[in-house]
């Protein structure tokens, strides 16, 4: 690993009294990825500054950053689209389900990577399994050894997050993704809490589906995702037949020497008007911020960051999950008997923390931004909380 990370705060428009612990919520956007956002709506003012066919393939660059960030080899795989229930609803249109079999989801999960489940187990008469961790010490552990008992001879599609979003709970894709390969299921991974915050490897895991939207802990633009799709999908069927995607669609003086053939890879996937002239350029920035200080770095710097506050906090009782299961850029942290959330939440936002209330748990998401002070002012407030 290269030097450790120092704080980057001034990278970001954040003040000194904004302890913005609230990543998973949303990311900020970087200074450079704000200008990259003004510049982008000072070309569109003229029109004539986006010039065809090359400005409608300057997304081809935001494929190449997200192929690097989860160490995939090739770029065409990865398709453009505007979320992840976008991605969810691709690959359920595009995956073989028959009745009889299952389909395994977490407990929990968020919805985004839910609903298009529900309508494809209704439809072909499959059975939805949501693993449930159970109560109890050692969550992350017993969740991840549910999730694998789930997984049987009859399951057709594993859809999981690397990182649940209410707790920071940590799965382990690449047994997961063995187990699947085992017994002929498809593996579907929802990245967004995950992907720009912690290292991930599609060759280690080998999934069919790894999606990641924008706004997190890629700290870009809303209404933007990344999608890698395996060979599974090759022949599959979009949702949008954009003209985009055809043979030859660079070719504007032909556009309308119809094409039955897609432009290989996962380009069949992307969105309509997925030249996103506003987003693309303000992703861009972030990406490649991200790039430079490398999941691995950001992943260790909220390691240390956090770590003599979860050994202070736990001695006030509260607790977080043992640290081979989860996260430090995300986790949830435990209350201590007696513990009001609601009146927790309400003291800091009196002193500007933000954070989020997931379940019974407090969220918390420190990225590149945060420092000692946050973490010095959050535990001030956890401390007035049982004394």
């Amino acid at each position: 690993m290269s030097d450790p990370l120092v704080c980057q705060r001034d990278a970001f428009q954040l003040g000194r009294e904004d302890h913005y612990l609230n990543c998973a919520y949303m990311g900020p956007l970087p200074r450079a990825a704000e200008e990259a956002g003004f510049a982008a709506i000072r070309k569109k003012a003229v029109p004539t500054r986006i010039v065809p066919p090359d400005s409608f393939w300057d997304t081809d660059e935001l494929r190449t950053l997200y192929a690097r960030l989860i160490t995939a080899s090739d770029p065409a795989r990865v398709a453009i689209q505007p979320g992840v229930s976008y991605a969810v609803a691709t690959a359920a249109k595009n995956l073989p389900v028959s009745s009889g079999q299952n389909i395994v989801l977490t407990h929990e999960q968020f919805p985004g990577n839910v609903y298009a489940w529900h309508r494809l187990a209704a439809e072909c008469g499959a059975d939805l399994r949501a693993v449930d961790p159970g109560a109890g010490q050692g969550r992350g552990q017993r969740w991840n050894e549910h999730l694998l008992d789930a997984i049987d001879s009859k399951t057709a599609i594993v859809s999981v997050p690397h990182v649940h979003w209410t707790d920071g709970t940590l799965f382990n894709l690449e047994a997961i993704g063995a187990r699947c390969r085992d017994v002929g299921a498809a593996l579907f991974i929802d990245a967004t809490q995950s992907a720009g915050a912690l290292p991930f490897d599609v060759a280690a895991v080998q999934p069919d589906v790894v999606v990641c939207a924008a706004y997190k802990w890629l700290l870009g633009p809303y209404s933007l995702a990344f999608t890698w799709f395996s060979e599974r999908f090759d022949d599959g069927v979009p949702i949008e037949e954009t003209w985009i995607a055809r043979k030859n669609s660079r070719d504007f003086q032909h556009l309308v020497d119809y094409q039955d053939e897609y432009i290989p890879g996962a380009v069949r996937y992307d969105m309509a008007e997925r030249s996103s002239f506003f987003l693309a350029p303000i992703a861009r920035a972030s990406l490649e911020l991200i790039l430079e200080w490398t999941p691995e770095r950001i992943q260790e710097y909220c390691r240390t960051l956090t770590a003599d506050f979860l050994r202070d906090s736990a001695e006030l009782g509260y607790s977080v999950e043992d640290d081979a299961w989860r996260g430090s850029h995300l986790f949830g942290l435990r209350m201590p008997e007696g513990i009001d959330l609601v009146a927790l939440k309400s003291s800091l936002a009196e002193r500007n923390v933000s954070a989020s209330v997931r379940g019974s748990a407090l969220r918390l998401s420190p990225n590149v931004y945060n420092d000692d002070v946050d973490m010095g002012v959050l535990f001030e407030v956890l401390k007035g909380a049982v004394s």
